[in-house]
């Protein structure tokens, strides 16, 4: 490890150098690709001076104590050990985890879709809690929420959403949101006051740059209606809504959010590339329905990642058996310690596989 560790400051500084070169600073292209190079390995960098100099304030103590020093002298030297070769083991950690390979993806912005899953009515009403608790995760992070398609229920909930978040890491914090969610609560639409299990499935998808596929107009078939909903002069007046279908594959996305034919056609053709670059990352050659079914399952109950339990007022993640006391509060957007926790914990899977 401190052998790739040397290797990397090398690096660094050597960028440094060829950064302040007069030939490279007209080259615009060439002096961003080598700042970008440089910015990837500073926080590591750090990490491993900072190391460094925590490991030689150890070695110098250690030779202090080895001296002839006062007891009082010698024991203020020996809890200060104790708390350098603390330090120094966090950052042993930490650099561990720095040297991991990164998500190629983690710096995306995401397509996210919700569907109801099994429970009827209820089921669309929590896949709007669902909606709601990730738009104001997205909120409260600096990111923006841009709604693409959406069909509701009679009660007015979500049968189906589609909507897109940006901002930088907004993957890498949201990947963990794919999988059948579950809720235990009494409807509304119950009158007997039985608590009912009810479900809703999300998939997280990275959205691809459209210099990352090379996708033939000629294999695009483009179809336009009238979009379909409450409100706006334009609705089922005025043709705005559009439906994008890649011909080989089969793949369909649609947008009739927005009053434009323009802004619609744009971000069908964002959903339709995410679903394209999911299915080429996959090295499968089935439909993006197919990868789909990989994230979320059928929607069954018995599929979950997650619990949302109302009369206990607590969320429990399956996959790492942790269950949290506040429930209102993750609705609320608030999901910063449960995606750390399913991060931490994906983090120590990584190095138990790289130690093996």
């Amino acid at each position: 490890m401190f052998d790739r560790l040397e290797l990397l400051e090398k690096r660094y500084e050597e960028l440094g150098r060829m950064i302040a070169q007069p030939e490279v600073a007209l080259d615009l292209r060439r002096l961003q690709e080598l700042a970008k190079e440089r910015a990837s390995l500073e926080e590591v960098v750090a990490q491993y001076r900072q190391y460094k100099a925590t490991s030689q304030e150890l070695s110098d103590l250690e030779a202090l104590l080895k001296g002839d020093v006062e007891p009082e002298m010698a024991d203020l030297a020996r809890k200060e050990r104790e708390e350098l070769e603390q330090r120094l083991n966090e950052l042993r950690d930490k650099l561990r985890l720095s040297l991991l390979p990164k998500d190629p993806n983690e710096n995306r912005d995401v397509i996210m879709e919700i569907r109801a899953g099994a429970g009827g009515d209820e089921a669309s009403l929590f896949a709007t809690d669902l909606f709601r608790m990730y738009s104001r995760y997205a909120q409260a992070k600096g990111w923006q929420v841009s709604l693409i398609d959406c069909s509701q229920s009679e009660i007015g909930g979500f049968k189906e959403v589609i909507f897109e978040i940006n901002g930088k890491g907004a993957f890498s914090k949201l990947k963990y949101e794919s999988g059948v969610h579950r809720v235990q609560r009494v409807p509304v639409t119950e009158s007997s006051g039985r608590i009912h299990t009810s479900t809703a499935t999300v998939a997280v998808l990275p959205e691809a740059k459209e210099i990352e596929l090379n996708i033939n107009p000629d294999d695009l078939k483009m179809d336009l209606f009238r979009s379909g909903g409450a409100g706006g002069q334009n609705v089922n007046k005025v043709t705005t809504a559009v439906r994008i279908t890649h011909l080989p594959t089969g793949i369909t996305a649609t947008c009739q959010d927005e009053r434009s034919q323009l802004r619609n056609k744009m971000k069908a053709m964002a959903v339709l590339r995410a679903r394209l670059l999911a299915q080429e990352q996959q090295k499968q050659s089935q439909t993006i329905e197919k990868e789909r079914r990989t994230q979320v399952g059928t929607g069954m109950r018995a599929e979950k990642i997650r619990t949302y339990n109302f009369p206990q007022e607590r969320v429990t993640d399956h996959r790492i058996n942790t269950t949290f006391h506040n429930l209102s509060q993750v609705l609320d957007g608030k999901l910063d310690e449960l995606i750390e926790t399913l991060s931490t914990r994906e983090q120590l899977n990584q190095l138990e596989t790289a130690l093996l």
